[in-house]
């Protein structure tokens, strides 16, 4: 009689899950490649404008496609805010890397990204630096 009951159980069971429509692959399955714009102004030299970059796999009109790419990924750590600003209170160098500013904005690691950059001062500088080729070069 237990052996019925099972039986009959296990075909309740069927029968609901048999009319529950199927559900959709998850979003994870067809994650979009990293995508970002990056406008530069001030820089000189033809340096200026909006560029689109594509990465896994690298794509789009950014002057260096690979070396941006590259240059994000060494900069990437699990945890840590790739873009980060320099921290509030940091102590930075009264110099001065000239008038150049940058905006990137996009997706990066599955990630929103809204970052500004500047060379107003030497922690700006290096924070700068750190990006290239994503950002133009403008040496030291």
């Amino acid at each position: 009689m237990a052996h019925l009951t099972v039986r009959g159980a296990l075909g309740a069971v069927a029968a609901v899950l048999g009319s529950v429509p199927a559900l959709p692959a998850p979003a994870s399955a067809a994650v979009p490649a990293d995508h970002l714009t990056v406008t530069v102004r001030h820089a000189g030299d033809g340096r200026d404008g909006t560029y689109e970059l594509f990465c896994h796999p690298g794509a789009g009109s950014h002057p260096d496609v690979d070396g941006a790419c590259q240059a994000l990924d060494r900069n990437t750590r699990w945890g840590r805010d790739t873009f980060a600003p320099v921290a509030p209170g940091t102590a930075c160098t009264m110099i001065y890397g000239g008038p150049a500013t940058a905006r990137v904005t996009g997706t990066w690691a599955g990630r929103p990204v809204d970052a500004t950059y500047d060379r107003g001062n030497g922690c700006e500088v290096g924070r700068w630096n750190h990006m290239v080729p994503l950002l133009p070069d403008l040496g030291p």
